[in-house]
């Protein structure tokens, strides 16, 4: 029988290279058109898979055939649709195969074709036949208990080959996760018996021993510190082998923005002391990278900015941002340009594993509707990583500040204490386009007034996000946001203006002018408040490389010396283009309750959605 198969295949090589070889008028040089008609088996996934095994149907419009090569090409597609039933456990099955109503094997088919006009129907009609199952399932060689509890496989079960094959994957992974790290797992040996409708499969197991981690080598470093690599790395030599751990380990690395590449590659053999060494090769990204940054908005008018950042200051990834961007280009809401200079120095892993410490210098310069701001702030914040979702933070903020409001000008020094717990569960892809999980966080910031005015007082703001995906892997998608927040302490015009809370713009409720949601002066510009409440539905809608938007954001600032204000509602649509680095948004948004001195629609461009 083997004879015979190895025979046949030749014989259907040699066919093929006849067909390449013949001039193309001995074979018909036009191509023959055909229609396929593949008759359903009533089962979805074994149908899918016919429907994709069969060149009759991928090849039909891509890779147009003379006549003798349409025969040709319907041979083939009878193993290969014969392959496709015995991968679903219909190892019986027969499939038939005619063109205009002939066998394949109908002397008189060529000379039909060659004299066909028109397209020609195929039609594959497909017998499934019994279902085979398995009969016997063995491991042989030293196969560890871990082996058998991966298997699950057990007699009676369909024949299905992508199960069976899968069992040996199962396998492997098993006995890797249990330290043994050289072990083998044999393709299955199959054995079928057409007459017990039955499949007899067989594994050989080679466990190998359970090792623990050899010594650790690292290639690749340039200019940054083998030792920072040591501390940050999670595998220490004597350490059980864990391919799972492995791989948090490397990508791990890879998330600390300065290697471009991380690899962890394992030994073949154990080294003398019966472990297995372990190679870290890693690639460095450039030092230096420079970025542009553009927004527009019809209440602030359009930003633009550059940034420079060094990944690798002093050799232990630390961090330097230099930023600057002209602000308040137009816009109904400000009347004249303004800046903000930003300059940050990041520490990572200081005194600690997962714990960084940021300094941080801002100059500011905003003129807005609600008041005019030069201000120059620096900071410390020390962050720590409790988990994959849980960040905590606690800073010092000192600011000086010159603020005219409603033609009075007055200086502030502040010093604050911001006291932060994040909650983030949106993955990777939460910064620019999340599509599921949460964010969350709160913020207390005791703030103490040395100069200027005013007591001292407490911000609390609580904002959060959850997004929830329509099992389309983030093509649609329903995203929620909450914003709550109060000053303790001092009443509204105790504050200072640029510490007051307020609404309006992309932040909370688009539609209305950037802060002019809540109380305002006779004059008609934003007060601020102590209160702020603030939400938003929205859903997004992904097609292709396109997308759209449709949102409602409400919300109101509460001001305890002032009269209430009621809830504002705005709505709108937006539009989206999926670039590699996140979505290019658009947001149109009008206010549903306009009042006097609100705009009669709001447009936002910008990168990355809204929240």
């Amino acid at each position: 029988m083997e004879r015979f198969s190895r025979v046949r295949h030749a014989l259907r090589a040699v066919c093929i290279a006849v067909v390449c070889l013949t001039p193309a008028g001995a074979i018909g040089a036009d191509p023959q058109p055909y229609t396929v008609a593949l008759a359903p088996t009533g089962q979805s996934g074994l149908d899918g898979a016919l429907q994709a095994s069969s060149n009759l149907i991928g090849l039909r419009d891509k890779a147009p055939v003379a006549p003798f090569a349409l025969i040709l090409r319907a041979r083939e597609d009878q193993e290969r649709l014969q392959t496709a039933l015995g991968s679903f456990g219909y190892y019986a099955g027969q499939v038939r195969i005619a063109i205009a109503g002939r066998a394949l094997d109908d002397p008189g088919l060529p000379d039909m074709l060659e004299g066909a006009s028109g397209s020609v129907p195929v039609t594959i009609a497909v017998e499934p036949g019994a279902l085979f199952r398995l009969r016997h399932v063995t491991l042989t060689g030293g196969a560890a208990p871990e082996a058998h509890d991966a298997l699950k496989l057990a007699p009676g079960d369909p024949a299905v080959a992508a199960d069976v094959l899968a069992a040996q994957g199962r396998i492997l992974d098993a006995l890797r996760s249990h330290a043994h790290a050289l072990a083998k797992v044999s393709a299955p040996v199959a054995t079928l018996d057409p007459s017990a409708q039955a499949l007899d499969v067989s594994f050989d197991v080679e466990p190998g021993p359970r090792v623990d981690l050899g010594p650790i080598a690292i290639q690749g470093l340039k200019q940054v510190d083998e030792s920072y690599v040591r501390r940050r790395l999670e595998i220490h030599p004597g350490e059980p082998y864990d391919p799972a751990k492995l791989e948090r380990a490397r990508q791990d690395l890879a998330e600390q923005g300065v290697f471009s590449t991380v690899t962890l590659n394992q030994a073949g053999a154990l080294d003398a002391q019966g472990q297995l060494p372990i190679t870290l090769e890693v690639i460095e990204r450039a030092r230096h990278a420079v970025s542009a940054n553009a927004s527009y908005s019809t209440d602030l008018g359009a930003s633009a900015g550059v940034t420079f950042t060094h990944r690798n200051l002093f050799g232990g990834a630390e961090r330097l941002e230099l930023g600057a961007a002209v602000t308040q280009l137009g816009g109904s809401e400000s009347h004249s340009p303004g800046y903000n200079v930003t300059a940050a120095l990041t520490k990572p892993d200081i005194w600690a594993r997962d714990q960084s410490l940021r300094f941080n210098l801002q100059a500011i310069k905003e003129d807005l509707q609600a008041y005019d701001r030069t201000a120059f702030l620096a900071g410390v914040t020390l962050s720590r990583k409790l988990s994959e979702q849980w960040t905590v933070s606690a800073g010092l903020l000192g600011q000086q500040s010159h603020i005219t409001q409603e033609g009075v000008t007055r200086d502030y020094t502040l010093l604050g204490v911001p006291l932060t717990a994040k909650y983030d569960s949106t993955g990777l892809e939460g910064l620019l386009e999340p599509t599921h999980g949460i964010k969350a966080s709160v913020t207390a910031t005791p703030t103490a007034s040395l100069l200027g005015g005013g007591g001292d007082f407490v911000i609390l703001l609580a904002t959060a996000s959850t997004y929830f995906d329509f099992g389309t892997a983030g093509r649609s998608v329903l995203a929620l946001r909450a914003t709550a927040g109060t000053v303790q302490g001092a009443s509204t015009f105790q504050l200072p203006p640029d510490q007051r809370l307020y609404a309006g713009g992309s932040g909370t409720v688009r539609g209305y002018k950037y802060q002019y949601v809540g109380p305002k002066f006779p004059d008609g510009r934003p007060t601020g408040g102590t209160a702020l409440e603030a939400g938003t539905v929205e859903f997004r809608q992904r097609f292709g490389a396109f997308g759209a938007a449709a949102f409602v954001d409400a919300g109101e600032v509460e001001a305890v010396d002032a009269p209430r204000t009621a809830l504002r509602v705005g709505a709108g649509v937006g539009a989206r283009y999926y670039t590699a680095i996140g979505p290019i948004r658009l947001d149109f948004a009008v206010p549903l309750d306009r009042q006097h001195g609100d705009d009669t629609f709001e447009i936002y461009i910008g990168l990355g959605e809204a929240f």
